[in-house]
């Protein structure tokens, strides 16, 4: 789900919105485990068996998709599940998707970077970072519209170091 605004959610002005939730199949492969769990009590009971079933796999669908970080600008922030870092400490961003984004991940992953990778998720956005007392040369940070992130990103940038008149 992936969500930009413009106008002022709150207090503060949303830039980009986006919950990297599990994709369709993952959900349904999660799923299995509510047969599984009404084998378990079905020797006890046929009823039993079933309502638990339904209550496992429903709370498993349910802890995967609230247990999903979320990724945001916002105020100048960037914001990627409970991290978050300010824009005035951020470079360049760059897109990247398809084979770039899968040697991304693997063999071009640079071992000291931040990661927040999700499967399913295709897209990358590598966000370079410029504080000189942060370890961590950039952000890799999956998400379903990785042009909108950067741009959103771009765009927090552009307005911190613009002076108000």
């Amino acid at each position: 789900m992936q969500k930009t605004e413009s106008g002022v959610r709150g207090s503060a002005a949303v830039h980009y919105r986006e919950r990297l939730s599990p994709s369709l199949w993952t959900v349904v492969s999660a799923a299995v485990a509510a047969p599984m769990a009404a084998l378990v009590f079905a020797p006890i009971d046929t009823t039993l068996a079933l309502v638990a079933g339904a209550l496992v796999g429903v709370a498993i669908v349910v802890l995967m998709v609230a247990a999903s970080p979320v990724v945001e600008v916002r105020e100048g922030v960037l914001h990627a599940g409970r991290a978050h870092i300010d824009v005035d400490f951020t470079g360049e961003t760059a897109v990247l998707t398809g084979g770039d984004a899968q040697n991304a991940r693997g063999p071009g992953l640079h071992p000291r970077s931040w990661h927040m990778f999700r499967g399913g998720i295709e897209g990358l956005v590598i966000v370079a970072i410029t504080d000189p007392d942060d370890p961590a040369p950039s952000w890799v940070i999956s998400s379903r519209t990785p042009d909108r992130l950067a741009a959103a990103v771009r765009r927090a940038q552009a307005t911190r170091r613009t002076p108000s008149r």
